[in-house]
């Protein structure tokens, strides 16, 4: 597959800049994957297309203000060994830090820095008098590697004391509030991007859907850069992703494995969600939990509570083994998440080629556009099922 078959034409006006008030007033595209339909309607009207027992999955990762500026401390050594004349000048400059992720050791982390050029190895950031972070490596992808003094928890909370919203770069303003960029159900901090499906939920609208008889679940997964880079190589296939960190609980696994023994839906909240069940029962490789080759008819288990990395690209030709149904957004052109988008909605077409999917996904995204739709972040929903 091209990289160039997953793009499509948006215009700037359909990028959404802000959430609709209230979120669940949303509009929502209603996808039959099995028959190609398609419907409109609005996010709180989704209570119409569940049922008592189904099982719904959300990703409770809660942002933190992961965009940080600092000013570049540098030594006399460091004058020496770089050749760079004036410290007094280049100590005045500003620096954006970017927390993309902790890493194993303890106040580890791995960054983005704008301009990265003026970042060397043996380098300080000072963002606040009690705040700082030394350079340690620069990674050949671009990525740097940075020592905190603080644990991983910490530098969160100084972080949300000195930092800034990590909105994306399509949206002009950033909030007045971070929980304008958080679900209602946020709760474990530890993502730099938000599981943007989850927007749309509102205390009243998840009553409604309780009442209906609709079970709930809960992943963890912490959202990095990785997820919203545009795939850059010619071929789907040559892409590589990041992995990310993902807790599936005893309670959850429990929830999931009894839904799918008794055939009941599990309808996931965003590709986050998507990503996370099906990464655990699949045959792993690399950083994959290969002992969870959870595959239907080994056992009464589909999944088993999970705790760590994983490193899954969902393409079209995927098998999906846990989610039957999903809720997301409108994905950006040639992105990892519109070519899952593209794998779920062609999962259906029996006797089809994967190509189907993309092309029908794509039929969907124009005539969204023709509808005005809002995109992206703050956008308007799609319920895939």
């Amino acid at each position: 597959m091209h990289t160039s078959d997953f793009d499509y034409n948006l215009p700037e006006e359909r990028i959404a800049q802000k959430p609709v008030e209230p979120r669940d007033s949303s509009k929502l595209f209603l996808v039959d994957r099995k028959n190609k339909k398609v419907d409109h309607k609005h996010f709180f009207d989704i209570v119409d297309y569940f049922q008592a027992g189904d099982l719904l999955v959300w990703n409770n990762s809660k942002v933190f203000k992961a965009r940080l500026f600092g000013r570049l401390e540098v030594s006399d050594n460091d004058i020496d060994r770089d050749g760079i004349p004036d410290k007094a000048l280049l100590n005045q400059k500003e620096v954006e830090i970017f927390l993309v992720r902790p890493m194993e050791n303890i106040g580890v982390w791995k960054i983005l820095a704008k301009p990265g050029k003026r970042v060397k190895p043996g380098m300080n950031v000072r963002f606040a008098p009690d705040f700082y972070c030394t350079v340690v490596f620069k990674e050949p992808e671009g990525t740097i590697l940075v020592q905190f003094e603080e644990s991983d928890k910490e530098v969160m909370k100084k972080a949300n004391k000195y930092g800034h919203i990590p909105v994306p770069p399509y949206v002009k303003d950033e909030p007045d509030q971070i929980e304008i960029y958080q679900t209602v159900y946020s709760k474990k901090e530890g993502s730099v991007a938000a599981p943007t499906a989850g927007f749309h939920f509102t205390e009243n609208l998840i009553e409604k859907l309780k009442a209906k008889g609709v079970e709930f679940a809960e992943v963890t997964l912490h959202v990095g850069l990785g997820t919203f880079l545009p795939v850059k190589s010619e071929r789907v296939e040559d892409h590589t992703m990041h992995s990310e960190w993902i807790e599936i609980s005893e309670e959850t696994a429990n929830k999931i494995n009894q839904a799918k023994k008794e055939n009941r839906r599990v309808v996931a909240v965003g590709t986050t969600t998507v990503r996370t069940l099906e990464g655990v029962v699949i045959e792993g490789n690399g950083e994959q939990p290969s002992y969870l080759a959870g595959k239907r008819g080994m056992g009464n288990e589909f999944i088993r509570p999970f705790t760590g990395n994983i490193n899954i690209f969902i393409k079209p030709g995927f098998e999906f083994k846990i989610v039957d149904a999903m809720i997301t957004n409108f994905h950006l052109p040639k992105s990892t998440l519109l070519i899952l988008v593209s794998a779920f909605v062609g999962n259906r077409l029996a006797g089809r080629s994967p190509s189907e999917g993309r092309e029908f996904t794509l039929q969907c995204y124009k005539e969204a556009v023709e509808k005005k739709y809002r995109f992206y972040s703050f956008g308007d929903a799609m319920f895939i099922y």
